[in-house]
């Protein structure tokens, strides 16, 4: 199988000896299921549910900032400035061990840049030199002005994205989309004017293991550079979200960690501990309104594999658009499985011999516990594979049947 990361000029970067980036996806065009799931039994998917844990976009909005006080005396006190004392000879620092958090942040920092917009911020990754970046969908409406519509510009109209991309150093510059793909929540756009970058180099998502230290870097609450830690918490987490155009929900197939992540991490780097990027973070849990819980980290973020991001960015810089994987059928949740409600004609599931009723179990060894799980399991593989789906007809014994997945654009 050939990667995207195999073409000549390829703009992205992939630390060497990191295997090729694992298949992304979505379900059917008719009917399509709903949202992801995740592996045997990791819990039910994180669904936009009031009064539950509630899956929230981590793109920061206007006002969602950080508030400081200096402190200060009015009274008749003094004010002493701390310093060195004189003739002091400290040595210099020590160089950051390898595999630490700070050696981490001294390599990623560069090529994570902060989106500033009159709507809102968010992050992003530097993926060529010349100005090629990767963020989510969701983070270009904060550069849209309050009064325009959330579903996007008029067609033609690329521009209107009042983006403005602060890198590390301290230059702006105002970006152009490139193009996006809403239902995967993904966006390429380029700097402009700007050259000499430091791309991100990027790992191997399908090599994490649960319980592997990660590093996400990004600019929560417009706090630019901001580094935390934790561990990959869960894989293949099934997380239903917002649309980041119009209200189409989105569902992420997503790395889970503890590591804080805060609105305006959105489109930042979840990184290992060799700094290669292996998602691209993107949500968080936080608890329902009404429960008056907390609208910030709890511990429960969300990244998209970096395999899945980096297919569907080398198709929107190739082509403009990228593509998902479909099933083509509808589904519902069943006792065991999956249960199809609806198979589209032509599709890849009626042209395998699926019939309405069937009870999807497994989608090659990953267990299928409901519609969301298929979804997810679909949505992480590449447009045009072949995948074996263990089915339960009803009064049947289970069976496997290979399936040639679909394409359809990602919008």
């Amino acid at each position: 199988m050939t990667t995207p990361s195999d073409r000549p000029g390829d703009p992205w970067s992939r630390a060497e000896g990191a295997g090729p980036p694992g298949p992304p996806a979505t379900p059917g065009p008719a009917a399509s299921p709903g949202p992801p799931s995740g592996r045997p039994r990791r819990g039910r998917p994180v669904a936009l549910v009031a009064g539950a844990l509630v899956a929230t976009l981590v793109a920061g909005g206007v006002g969602g900032v950080v508030g400081y006080q200096a402190a200060s005396s009015n009274g008749g006190g003094s004010t002493s400035v701390l310093s060195a004392p004189s003739g002091s000879n400290e040595a210099p620092a020590a160089p950051a061990p390898p595999g630490s958090v700070e050696q981490v942040a001294d390599t990623v920092l560069p090529s994570v840049v902060q989106f500033q917009g009159p709507s809102g911020e968010g992050s992003g990754v530097v993926i060529s030199a010349d100005g090629l970046i990767l963020t989510n969908a969701h983070v270009l409406q904060a550069g849209q002005p309050a009064q325009q519509s959330p579903l996007g510009p008029a067609p033609g109209q690329q521009s209107q994205q009042g983006l403005t991309a602060v890198f590390q150093n301290g230059v702006e510059a105002p970006v152009q989309v490139v193009g996006t793909a809403p239902s995967a929540d993904l966006a390429v756009v380029r700097a402009q004017g700007v050259s000499g970058l430091t791309p991100a180099t990027l790992g191997d998502s399908s090599q994490l293991d649960v319980g592997q230290e990660v590093v996400a870097v990004g600019s929560p609450l417009g706090l630019s550079g901001t580094v935390t830690s934790g561990i990959v918490s869960a894989l293949q987490r099934p997380v239903a979200t917002g649309g980041a155009q119009s209200g189409q929900a989105t569902v992420l197939d997503a790395i889970q960690t503890d590591a804080a992540i805060n609105p305006g991490n959105s489109g930042g780097a979840l990184v290992d501990m060799q700094g290669r990027v292996v998602g691209i973070t993107s949500a968080i849990a936080s608890l329902g309104q009404s429960s008056g819980g907390p609208s910030g980290s709890i511990g429960l973020g969300f990244a998209i594999p970096i395999n899945q991001a980096q297919r569907i960015g080398n198709e929107i810089i190739n082509q403009g658009y990228a593509t998902r994987a479909v099933l083509g059928v509808g589904v519902t949740d069943g006792p065991d499985g999956a249960v199809l409600q609806q198979i589209a004609p032509g599709g890849p599931a009626a042209a395998a011999g699926l019939q309405q009723g069937d009870v999807v179990t497994r989608v090659n060894d990953r267990l299928i516990q409901d519609a969301d799980s298929l979804v997810a399991a679909i949505r992480s593989q590449n447009p045009g594979e072949t995948v074996t789906l263990t089915v339960v007809s009803p009064g049947g014994q289970p069976r496997q049947v290979p399936v040639t997945l679909g394409s359809e654009r990602a919008d």
